[in-house]
């Protein structure tokens, strides 16, 4: 008998491999995915402005990238005594507005080489909820604890979404025509917004993607996060404990669905013996200077030494 479904995922023909250039750019949950990515010594960079959850936020992030724009004393402001961006999260929050406005425009300067080098970029979408400034009339990207009188609230419309997804695509690949892109949305329910309102904004986002990857090529994909998280592990014993994000087993499980599809076969040797590397590292001997434990450290060593051989840029 068989107690679960099976998603099908298609096996990438642009694979990641150890020379793979991988930014992560979106929700909390691709801050889960490249945890995964730096663990395995990816090259790869996650969120410059930190964690973006809705599309429009990083479709800004993307514009601001590509063009060289900068953040200007206009796209700041002094709230708690501290300055912020609307467009930013709160972990680039400074008590400088000289050193934020530096921040914000390093790392967005930053953001355009990695973009130009990326040789995929992975895209984590988590609602499709938004806060509007009043006096503005801006969207944000977060509201910093701002009293909520001062926002509206609404949910972007499906077509709207896929206006900006066009617009990420059209920017990125107009940067870099050799980038994959990986869309996929956030298995972690927004349940503050309503368990409605929450199966709301994932659908208009997995419709609006649905509809621009089958108007693309094969370098726009979709990976189903949310559907294996909502399908493949049905239970609640797939949660942390405030019932809302993916636990560790859960992300083991989806990471190990992702690089099935994803990651080369030689890219899968290869984390297999970074794994044992990782393990090696970790371990405390019960006699640090005995025989046994100095042939394992020399044996580790050596599988250090012949990895970084094939990838320089591997540091343990």
């Amino acid at each position: 008998m068989q107690f679960t479904t099976q998603i099908p995922i298609m096996k990438s023909n642009y694979p990641i491999d150890y020379n793979s250039r991988i930014v992560s750019i979106g929700s909390c949950f691709a801050v889960n995915m490249n945890e995964k990515l730096e663990y395995y010594k990816f090259r790869n960079i996650v969120n410059p402005l930190g964690i973006l959850f809705h599309p429009y936020a990083i479709a800004k992030l993307v514009d601001f990238a590509v063009t060289a724009r900068e953040f200007t004393a206009h796209d700041i402001f002094f709230h708690n005594e501290c300055w912020h961006s609307f467009d930013a999260h709160s972990d680039l929050n400074s008590l400088s507005k000289e050193d934020l406005l530096y921040s914000l425009n390093s790392r967005v300067s930053l953001f355009r080489d990695q973009i130009m080098h990326a040789s995929h970029i992975i895209i984590t979408l988590g609602t499709a909820w938004v806060y509007r400034n009043i006096e503005n009339g801006m969207l944000v990207a977060n509201c910093h604890k701002v009293p909520q009188k001062q926002f509206t609230k609404e949910l972007l419309p499906i077509e709207s979404i896929k206006n900006s997804f066009e617009q990420i695509v059209t920017q990125i690949t107009t940067a870099n025509k050799n980038c994959t892109i990986i869309f996929t949305i956030s298995p972690v329910r927004h349940i503050k917004d309503g368990f409605v309102e929450n199966q709301v904004s994932k659908s208009h986002l997995i419709s609006a993607v649905y509809d621009l990857v089958n108007s693309n090529d094969d370098k726009i994909v979709y990976f189903p996060s949310y559907e294996i998280m909502m399908d493949e592990l049905r239970d609640y014993r797939f949660y942390s404990e405030d019932m809302l994000h993916p636990n560790k087993t859960a992300i083991d499980y989806i990471w190990q669905k992702f690089s099935q599809a994803y990651i080369s076969e030689a890219g899968l040797q290869t984390i297999e013996l970074v794994d044992s590397i990782q393990k090696g590292l970790a371990h405390r001997p019960f006699n640090p200077d005995s025989t046994q434990h100095v042939k394992f450290l020399t044996q580790l060593q050596n599988k250090i030494v012949s990895l970084q051989g094939k990838f320089p840029h591997i540091h343990f």
